[in-house]
């Protein structure tokens, strides 16, 4: 009985001693590290999420570019950085998974030396193509490609982004045999699809282009379709199987205090589920879906896309290091 008084004693002593740690923090600003150099659309996002997170925890929330590496740097920052609930991460899927599929060895373990707080969305790839272009739609796509085996080009934004995934996984299932020419970025691919030098691109950043008239989308590779284009079909729908999507969520380093990182992950929750938020997370100009996921659902999302994208890298013997 003895002992087992000490044991409640103890766990009474825990539940309060986690309970005053939420209440008392935060106690000075939060850095919220972006790992991608200044003028992202996701940064934009992190800002919104930022700003809303300061107003709820009554301290200040910076959020801070560490650039470099394709977003490993800045997330190595935040793996390394005091587990204290005042250096977060604007976690992505670059350096978190399925990014560190495609690297021999990585400064640390995206599972492990973290605790991922929330998803807030997932930006779909876009498969498009110029205005005058006869093909009106992906199964009129695939039928020029299969018709031109090797004579077909499309372009991503590099090897190893979720445009240039998902045409793999999308030429691993259907067999089809078109060129991959990689840029280092979205935009000169549209150009170069603008001035005729490119048959197809997928990309997150169309939206505008489209609505602006400027290229037309045959696809998008989501789960399914988004509002602003209710009759563009998924990928999926067209060839079952084929889903891929870059996003962006909130992690903290491994060892944060789980009274922080569940109060983090509640305030997040609820600013990401306001009707405000929803409608500014869908504007066309940040070409998110909103697709708010606490941390239990966060971590099981991104253990999906090890789980996907594993076999879709090994076969294509994809390395970006």
């Amino acid at each position: 009985m003895r002992q087992f008084g000490s044991i409640l004693s103890f766990c009474i002593s825990a539940l309060w001693c986690g309970s005053v740690l939420a209440q008392a923090y935060p106690a000075q600003p939060i850095r919220l590290v972006q790992p991608w150099a200044s003028g992202a659309a996701s940064e934009v996002v992190l800002r919104l999420v930022a700003d809303r997170l300061a107003v709820a925890l009554k301290q200040p929330v910076i959020v801070e570019n560490k650039p470099g590496a394709g977003s490993i740097l800045g997330t190595e920052y935040v793996a390394k950085a005091a587990p204290d609930g005042y250096t977060l991460l604007g976690s992505f899927n670059s350096a978190i998974a399925p990014g560190p599929l495609m690297y021999s060895t990585l400064p640390y373990d995206p599972l492990t030396d973290f605790v991922h707080i929330a998803l807030i969305g997932v930006y779909p790839q876009y498969i498009i193509v110029r205005t005058d272009s006869p093909v009106k739609s992906l199964q009129e796509f695939l039928a020029l490609v299969k018709s031109k085996p090797g004579a077909i080009n499309y372009a991503s934004a590099g090897v190893g982004t979720s445009g240039f995934l998902a045409a793999e996984l999308l030429k691993q299932i259907t067999g089809l045999n078109m060129v991959h020419v990689p840029y280092k970025g979205p935009s000169p691919a549209i150009s170069d699809l603008l001035g005729g030098r490119l048959d197809m691109v997928l990309t997150a950043s169309a939206a505008e282009l489209a609505r602006a008239g400027k290229v037309r989308v045959l696809a998008v590779t989501n789960d399914k379709r988004v509002p602003i284009y209710p009759d563009i079909p998924t990928v999926d729908e067209i060839v079952p199987g084929v889903q891929a999507v870059s996003y962006v969520g909130i992690s903290a380093p491994a060892k944060t205090p789980r009274a922080i990182t569940s109060r983090l992950e509640s305030e997040i929750i609820a600013i990401l589920t306001t009707p405000e938020m929803l409608t500014r997370l869908s504007d066309p100009a940040l070409a998110i879906a909103p697709k708010p996921l606490g941390s239990e659902k966060y971590l099981e999302f991104i253990r999906n896309e090890i789980r996907v994208w594993s076999p879709v890298i090994k076969a294509g013997n994809i390395r970006v290091d």
